[in-house]
């Protein structure tokens, strides 16, 4: 082993960085060990693996096999492609211009405080190049013509402090030069869409709808030099710069590449920009999905096509785990894929994942914000929105992608509107008609994905106010039923149509496991009436229900409330033993004043009940439930007087069973023992009804039982 782990160091060490993931085995005879190895790739491209079989080993019939993946195929470098250079020249003198007044105290506010990381000027810098590709590929398909290559470049150049930024695109006249930069309330998009209102194939691919994009630049220069060439023939280029004075020039320019050239002078506190790999961070972060190649001195950055704008059926399961992979950054694959595509009523494209993983605490955690991204037109707007799903979804993963969101001036935060309640009410019904269907789909897969994120729908339907969602949510709930198998699950859908005709009640009973259910002294009531029942084994299933309330117009009540119910409406249950095997009325009203008399304020009342059988006495209280959470959750009931003095409950006997009757003898002939008797039933049936979270303080009593059980022996 040591000598294969000794060749693998040597293998390793002389793989690429990009080495992501690598196995080895040793083989010796029959015995097989192995082993695996992790190291974190930022980039994924196409994913390939390499086996290599090593035969070299010094003991004989040994080998080692070691395999590596990779997110990058082994192909040559790519040589350098950088149209940047300094060919420009200024014809003649400059035309001085002022700002106009509104846009000097616009502009100052752009570069001191409309932005929260001076980063972002980079991304509405290449969204503006991004436009003007567009226009140009518009105008290339209306009205025809040649161009280069659409291109975006940056360079940095850290000795002078500067970053340059150039497109290939339609370019500016001297006109448009003074109007788009001259004016920060005009934006040349905004205008170019204006016009295309008709034209949707083509207005959906601009970007920048916001003037200020541009002067974000004054954020981080002292001075900003713009070189355009328009692409209409015969025009002359044109040199525009300015300080964000308040002046700016204009002047012809030769040497002009067609399209627009932007040299930031970086103020002294901004010469990070200037760095390749500060550049590289922010591009990757913001316009990683441009549809234009972007190039960083000379090397092209984005590789990562947009998957959610394509159709469903042109992506590869491979790309949705690569592609999962980058959004989440995990290393697991998808558990589920929603990829959804909407034009109305609000224009949607989106991929969502559920994790294969198990959430950690950590994940549930209400403290954990959205892990969507949210994009617009293939520009990232916020790493996680949280305004775009309800906070019981943070679960997913993915990509939200829409030019109709709302966003204020800097294209950083959401304004909240109606648009965005509405996108949230949209998403959040697609996500919960996918599950539903991958649930009648495949229910065993289901299954295992409600046992690790049911507590999340738990969530949605606790802290959603609207009812018809509540429902909505509801219909992914799982639970067994005492009329199916042990194991098997059921959905409240599959409840209802099972239901008999004129049942208006879902019926429910909260439990740690199957076994305790089964044998609860409130199903054994239950029996009677010949009813469905669900079991509830979760912590939380009793709050989500309680707070569902009804579904398909049909209440949810659990059976511990239930028998609450029937004794106010007086039902009548039949007494399933013969009188002889029960006490008589009689001694069953004198037992029950001795009892009162003993327990005092430990209960409100004491009846007798003919719907037991195997379980000599239970409690009861109206909305057990609810009773439960608020003493869990209040911490108000410090002893057993205070605690019964909130539930108000009733002790309800069985006096066909043989400890109420044995109990009835004792309290006559040995009233001590009696007394601990009752005390021991009375907290059996707290605890069975769970009222009762602390049972050490009846141990003394159980001792005392016990001892008076073995004086005849």
């Amino acid at each position: 082993m040591a000598r294969c782990l000794m060749v693998l160091k040597s293998v390793v060490s002389s793989c690429k960085a990009n080495t992501r993931l690598f196995s080895y085995s040793q083989r010796s005879g029959n015995r097989i060990v192995r082993a695996a190895f992790l190291e974190v790739s930022n980039t994924r491209q196409q994913n390939y693996w390499i086996s290599t079989r090593l035969l070299s080993l010094s003991s004989p019939g040994a080998s080692l096999i070691c395999h590596f993946y990779s997110t990058h195929a082994e192909t040559a470098e790519e040589p350098l492609h950088n149209i940047i250079s300094d060919s420009e020249n200024v014809q003649g003198s400059f035309s001085k211009h002022e700002f106009q007044a509104e846009t000097k105290k616009l502009l100052d506010i752009v570069a001191r405080s409309l932005y929260s990381e001076k980063e972002v000027f980079i991304r509405e810098l290449i969204s503006n190049g991004s436009d003007a590709l567009e226009k140009l590929r518009h105008k290339l398909i209306t009205k025809g013509g040649e161009s280069a290559p659409m291109e975006i470049h940056l360079q940095t150049d850290v000795a002078k402090g500067t970053l340059t930024i150039q497109d290939t695109g339609i370019g500016m006249n001297e006109e448009e030069l003074a109007t788009n930069l001259g004016t920060i309330a005009r934006s040349g998009s905004k205008a170019f869409l204006d016009a295309l209102q008709s034209q949707v194939e083509a207005s959906s691919s601009i970007i920048g709808q916001f003037g200020v994009g541009f002067y974000s630049a004054f954020m981080v220069a002292d001075k900003v030099d713009v070189y355009s060439q328009s692409a209409e023939s015969s025009v002359p280029g044109y040199k525009w710069s300015s300080d964000g004075s308040g002046i700016f020039e204009i002047a012809t320019a030769s040497g002009v590449r067609q399209g627009t050239k932007i040299v930031l002078y970086l103020k002294e506190e901004c010469k990070e920009f200037s760095s390749e790999d500060r550049v590289k961070e922010v591009v990757k972060k913001y316009s990683n999905f441009v549809s234009f190649p972007i190039y960083l001195n000379g090397r092209r950055l984005n590789t990562l096509q947009a998957l959610w704008m394509k159709k469903p059926k042109e992506i590869s399961d491979w790309e949705h785990e690569e592609f999962y992979r980058y959004v989440a950054q995990a290393y697991d694959k998808p558990r589920y894929v929603l990829h959804y595509h909407a034009d109305a009523p609000i224009n949607i494209r989106s991929i969502f994942y559920v994790p294969e993983t198990k959430p950690s605490m950590f994940d549930v955690s209400r403290e954990m914000g959205s892990s969507v991204a949210l994009y617009s037109r293939k520009v990232l707007i916020q790493t996680k929105a949280t305004d775009i799903l309800p906070k019981w979804l943070r679960f997913l993963r993915g990509v939200v992608d829409s030019e109709d969101i709302p966003l204020n001036l800097s294209r950083e935060l959401l304004q909240e509107s109606a648009l965005i309640r509405k996108l949230r009410n949209v998403l959040q019904q697609r996500v919960i008609r996918f599950l539903l269907g991958q649930s009648n789909k495949e229910s065993e897969k289901y299954a295992c994905f409600f046992e690790d994120y049911g507590l999340f729908v738990r969530e949605g339907i606790v802290t959603t106010a609207e009812q018809d969602v509540k429902e909505d949510i509801a219909k992914l709930l799982l639970f067994e039923s005492s009329v199916l198998p042990a194991g098997q699950q059921t959905t409240l859908m599959d409840y209802t149509s099972r239901m008999k005709a004129g049942t208006r009640n879902i019926y429910y009973l909260c439990a740690p496991n199957r076994h305790l259910a089964e044998h609860s002294p409130y199903f054994e009531a239950m029996k009677q009436k010949d009813m469905e029942v669900l079991f509830c084994y979760e912590q939380f299933d009793e709050l989500t229900l309680l707070h569902l309330r009804e579904f398909d117009k049909k209440k949810l009540i659990s059976v511990e409330t239930d028998i609450v119910i029937d004794h106010y409406k007086e039902e009548q249950f039949p007494d399933s033993k013969p009188e002889s095997e029960r006490l008589t009325e009689q001694q069953a009203e004198n037992l029950i004043t001795w009892m009162r008399n003993c327990l005092c304020q430990k209960v409100t009342n004491i009846k007798v009940t003919p719907r037991l059988d195997t379980h000599p006495a239970m409690i009861t209280v109206l909305d057990m439930g609810a009773a439960r959470h608020f003493l869990r959750t209040q911490q108000l009931a410090r002893n057993v007087e205070e605690r019964a003095q909130i539930l108000q409950p009733t002790l309800e006997i069985n006096t066909t069973h043989d400890l109420i009757k044995k109990l009835h003898v004792l309290k006559d002939s040995s009233p001590d023992l009696a007394q601990l008797l009752l005390e021991q039933i009375y907290d059996n049936a707290m605890i069975t009804a769970g009222l009762n979270d602390d049972p050490r303080p009846m141990i003394s009593r159980l001792n005392d039982l016990l001892v008076k059980a073995l004086e005849k022996h």
